[in-house]
């Protein structure tokens, strides 16, 4: 039939069971094909991909190119678009989730897709039939994502496994979970088809009504032809409704049955389960009194083991305290049962009897949070480890003036303006500093591994997780004193110590040293330079990261990027980190180039974006690394590369790298419940300011001014700070009167811990540690520290 100045034929094919209605426009001569399922609405896969829909489709990029043809692939739920069909492998331009996107018609060929303000695409068809193909397509595919995110939400409500008696069980239990998928896939078609069916009446009814109002003039004939087409996909949509319905309808019929007797399955299952809950109770309770028994006949063999040697561990009969393996293992009491795992009501007379003759003493596996120490005697140490806290008070709610003190920074250093403790966290610097430990288990990886460029990449990535702890972090840590020192042991949880001092107070700098039992060791020096700019704020780090590697012997230095705080007067506050970093092995050359991108409102690519290829030494990539510096990093190993002109401007080529599929390097931890009230803290920054027993009397953790601030007693923390900065200014001038009278330079402080020299590698003026601060700390000897608190 002729529709819209369109020839039709229907066509239907055996080795498919569909149908394929042919149009062909009299005008552009050319042909477009509709594909009818056997279920009577569109098939949205022009290719044989299953439920991926892939086709050109224009999209509005921005009022200066307008409407751009864009390659749209729909599959899993999720929407992507690419400029070419060969980006597909490599350049992903954008993905939206259908699961909570909402899906408009503008016109007849335009349409909208938004996920709530985030991400909307205004997209247009070249006709009408294809913004339908479409659409319907989207529909299906968002009520199948909504589908699917449910079902992965309630999976914990789903049957357990350990719940079925037999295999048989499971498998009754896969196949009822099987069907009722089917059936609420079948539900949600037949949500997705009414919806349709609504639309599409909607439009035939407004149609019909213009035809009713329409005079028999010249465009009669083109009323009529809308009319027409809109009656066509109302009649498909109709009978794709009514085919579901009845799909629906036989599914539910067959599974009736079934049902039934799973639930029946279900109600024997819990009658069982509380029988077994019922003896456990009563074997619980004969436990209990056996226990009572031992500790009495352990309390009579007290005198025989006192001139016996200590080589075992005394436990307490407590039955609360007893390792759970012991309940397990009850052979050590003569238990013995009918089965496996199994106690009988005859246990209680052989338990008993077993006891007149009870061991002096009872072995148990060590709990895991303990860690054992032999020493050169025969005793067992067991040490439990520390357990650090998980919150710190609450932030108070100041108001502050922040326009009135930041009006006369502009173009300072920042270093040099004495600043409220409203802007501040309650850490210092030297604790920021440690805090790039965050992710140490990457260098562990990167000590493990035998090849120079898979441990590049650990490496690579260590150096971007040192940034994610920012992201949220707007406040400033406290400037450290001269002389200010802050230890962050972790031998025994993780295997590293890190000591860190401030060596010098204009330019502040800060030393570092890390060491770890697993074969790596991390030094650095940071000078910060940071100036104000009206609207935002730029901190530069100065100086060079050293990682050196125990058996592979080698050694890497870096620097790090500009990190820049916006909206400093107006608006919230947001971090951005920008900038190169050339991560560089000086014992094989290898070589990482990373890339920070700047966030841009009109940028394509994702907020805070890291790029990176790893080289050898001749130049030769080897991996790509991807991601971003606050959520994850990954890398692919480059099988091929080649210069490619197609992508590039003018008299600038782009390497195409040939990768296998993207492996993860790493990824950030989540933050602790309620971070926000506690500064965006990450785990390991909560535990920084935790107070320790034993530490230099110079350790950040006794700075009165920053606990003041910690407890929320800001004023109070007002008051110290400026105490504690004029007793610093104090020093610095007796120092330098000192200097005057022995006619040396006025810079004359030296560190405590840390000496200065010349880098070997890259030549320049460093502090590095010199030893001494573990064993002094061992011995309580901190008498040549400065008094600065």
């Amino acid at each position: 039939r002729s529709v819209s100045g369109k020839q039709a034929s229907l066509l239907y094919t055996k080795k498919t069971p569909r149908y394929s209605l042919f149009c062909f426009d009299k005008i552009s001569k050319q042909n477009t094909e509709l594909h009818i399922s056997s279920h009577g609405y569109f098939a949205p896969t022009p290719t044989p991909a299953g439920d991926t829909y892939k086709g050109w489709v224009f999209k509005w990029t921005n009022y200066i190119k307008g409407y751009q043809r864009r390659w749209f692939v729909l599959s899993n739920g999720l929407l992507s678009y690419y400029r070419t069909q060969a980006e597909m492998g490599h350049t992903c331009r954008g993905t939206i989730n259908l699961a909570t996107a909402n899906i408009t018609v503008d016109d007849a060929c335009n349409f909208m897709i938004s996920n709530g303000g985030a991400q909307t695409y205004h997209l247009k068809a070249s006709c009408e039939v294809e913004r339908q193909k479409w659409i319907t397509a989207l529909e299906l595919a968002k009520a199948k994502a909504a589908r699917m995110q449910a079902e992965s939400d309630d999976s914990g409500d789903d049957f357990s496994p350990s719940a079925a008696p037999g295999q048989g069980a499971g498998s009754q239990n896969a196949e009822f979970q099987s069907a009722m998928r089917m059936l609420g896939s079948k539900v949600e078609d037949l949500s997705t088809c009414n919806d349709l069916i609504s639309k599409h009446g909607s439009a035939l009814q407004r149609s019909l009504s213009e035809l009713d109002n329409l005079t028999l003039t010249g465009e009669a004939g083109e009323k009529i032809r809308q009319v027409t087409e809109r009656a066509t996909l109302f009649r498909i949509t109709s009978n794709a409704m009514i085919n579901a319905c009845r799909d629906f309808l036989s599914m539910a019929q067959t599974h009736s049955k079934r049902w039934q007797k799973a639930l029946q399955a279900e109600r024997e299952q819990r009658v069982r389960l509380e029988e077994t809950l019922e003896q456990l109770a009563k074997q619980h309770n004969h436990l209990e009194r056996a226990f009572r028994g031992a500790a009495q006949a352990n309390a009579s063999a007290d005198s025989k083991s006192a001139s016996k040697p200590p080589l075992e561990i005394f436990f307490s009969f407590s039955f609360q305290k007893v390792h759970p393996v012991c309940v397990t293992k009850m052979s050590f009491l003569g238990i013995s049962g009918p089965g496996k795992g199994e106690v009988s009501d005859d246990d209680d007379n052989e338990f008993f009897d077993a006891m007149e003759e009870a061991p002096e003493f009872i072995t148990v596996p060590a709990d895991p949070q303990f860690h054992k120490s032999v020493s050169t005697s025969c005793f067992i140490e067991l040490v439990p480890l520390k357990k650090r806290r998980t919150r710190i008070p609450d932030k108070p709610n100041y108001s502050l003036n922040l326009w009135s003190i930041m009006k006369n920074c502009i173009g300072k250093e920042l270093s040099k303006i004495p600043m409220p403790v409203n802007f501040n966290e309650p850490i210092s610097m030297l604790q920021r500093l440690s805090e790039d430990l965050e992710y140490h288990e990457l260098l562990d990886k990167a000590a493990k591994s035998h090849n120079s460029l898979e441990q590049m990449c650990y490496v690579a990535a260590f150096c971007v997780s040192a940034y994610s702890t920012t992201v949220y972090r707007t406040g400033k840590p406290f400037n450290p004193l001269l002389g200010e020192t802050y230890e962050l042991d972790r031998q025994r949880e993780s295997g590293y110590r890190s000591l860190c001092e401030q060596v010098s107070h204009h330019p502040p700098a800060a030393a570092h040293h890390a060491i770890s039992d697993r074969g790596w060791t991390l030094r650095q020096e940071i000078t910060v330079a940071s100036k104000f700019r009206g609207k935002y704020l730029s901190i530069m780090p100065l100086g060079t990261i050293h990682a050196i590697f125990e058996k592979s012997n080698n050694h890497y230095t870096w620097k790090k990027v500009t990190t820049t705080v916006h909206n400093i007067i107006v608006g919230k506050l947001w971090i951005d980190q920008s900038g190169e970093i050339d991560v560089v092995n000086h014992t094989t050359g290898d070589r990482c180039h990373l890339k920070f991108a700047p966030y841009s409102y009109f940028s394509r690519d994702v907020a805070r974006k890291v790029t990176g290829v790893v080289m050898d030494k001749t130049g030769k990539a080897h991996y790509v690394l991807s991601g971003t510096w606050d959520e994850k990093m990954e890398f692919s190993r480059v099988m091929q590369s080649s210069r490619g002109g197609e992508n590039g401007t003018e008299g600038r080529q782009k390497t195409v790298y040939q990768t296998l599929k993207a492996k993860e390097l790493w990824r950030r931890n989540p933050l602790p419940d309620g971070a926000e009230t506690m500064y965006y803290f990450t785990a390991l920054a909560l535990t920084l300011n935790e107070p320790e027993e034993g530490v230099a009397p110079t350790d950040s953790r006794l700075r009165p001014d920053q606990r003041l601030m910690e407890d929320g007693r800001w004023d109070e923390a007002n008051a110290e700070k400026q105490r504690l900065e004029e007793k610093q200014r104090t020093a610095r001038r007796e120092r330098e009167r000192e200097a005057l009278n022995q006619r040396v330079p006025h810079e004359n402080y030296k560190a405590r811990w840390f000496e200065h020299t010349e880098d070997k590698i890259t030549g320049e003026a460093v502090h590095v540690y010199k030893g001494g601060y573990w064993e002094a700390k061992d011995q309580g000897k901190w008498e040549d520290c400065p008094d600065i608190f």
